[in-house]
């Protein structure tokens, strides 16, 4: 496939942090780590993979803002145009020796994502997608599954942790989804989630509580291979909102009347309590 000059910036960026991540990996079990918050650990190698984003990506296009997982937002001089960036999406699964993490860089333009980029290290893949040109798993043309019922379906899911709000809320969610699925799989990277939704690995997805830098640029991955994402009431798709619901058209469809049904079983044990 042929890539723009952005993407082949943001492409080189995400590998060369890749390529950090994969030496740090290999030595997992030495590598210091600080407490940043109740089990959300920040290691030495998510600070590296990160300056070297901000340093490819600065050097490329030096007027342009970050919004980053450690640095937060960094504003520049071009207020039409944002990266957002995740160093290393899995950071427990990096530090439990688990070979499921990516780098994920987005591109904002005026408050739409319009390019993405996610790179799993371990297990060299590459995932990019530009607005209107389709997207690709390193290098060849992916498109969501087309299952259409249910119990054939396979989904995918971010499980509330500690320090996370809406456990009970999601209990009721798991269980409509799996009592009417063929599975659903919690594999700690919401980036690789989407990816995974685009290639036809994962029928849909849905999280809350999620960070913007999270699902960036799996988000146009995901709409480029043909993917239908909302929020999980319906609301129109927003990186910024904090909670994603998708699949292909019938299946997030699907898993949005699945959600709501949660929902109401929820609000009605909720209220119950309440008298």
């Amino acid at each position: 496939m042929a890539r723009s000059a952005l993407l082949n910036v943001m492409t080189q960026a995400a590998m060369k942090a890749g390529r950090s991540l994969i030496r740090d990996f290999g030595e997992v079990q030495n590598l210091q780590v600080s407490m940043k918050g109740p089990a959300d650990f920040v290691s030495n190698a998510d600070r590296k993979a990160e300056e070297v984003v901000f340093q490819e990506l600065s050097r490329a296009r030096p007027e342009w803002g970050f919004l980053m997982e450690e640095r937060g937002a960094v504003e520049g001089n071009d207020p039409q145009h944002r990266w957002i960036v995740d160093p290393l999406d899995g950071t427990t699964n990096f530090l439990h020796g688990i070979p499921i993490f990516a780098v994920s860089i987005a591109l904002e333009r005026d408050g739409q994502i319009v390019a993405g980029v996610v790179f799993n290290p371990a297990q060299d893949e590459l995932y990019t997608a530009e607005r209107g040109g389709g997207a690709f798993l390193n290098d060849r043309r992916i498109r969501v599954a087309a299952r259409q019922k249910l119990p054939e379906s396979l989904f995918g899911t971010g499980i509330p942790f500690l320090g996370k709000p809406e456990h009970g809320r999601f209990l009721y969610e798991l269980r409509q989804i799996m009592g009417e699925s063929s599975g659903v799989r919690r594999m700690g990277a919401a980036a690789l989630d989407l990816c995974y939704v685009a290639a036809g690995r994962l029928d849909g997805f849905w999280e809350r509580d999620i960070m913007p830098w999270d699902i960036a640029a799996g988000s146009i991955i995901l709409r480029e291979a043909g993917g239908f994402l909302t929020g999980i009431d319906g609301e129109r798709f927003d990186h910024m909102q904090g909670e994603i619901a998708c699949g292909n058209e019938l299946i997030h469809k699907t898993l949005l009347s699945e959600l709501a049904k949660a929902e109401a079983a929820y609000r009605r044990i909720v209220a119950g309590a309440g008298k």
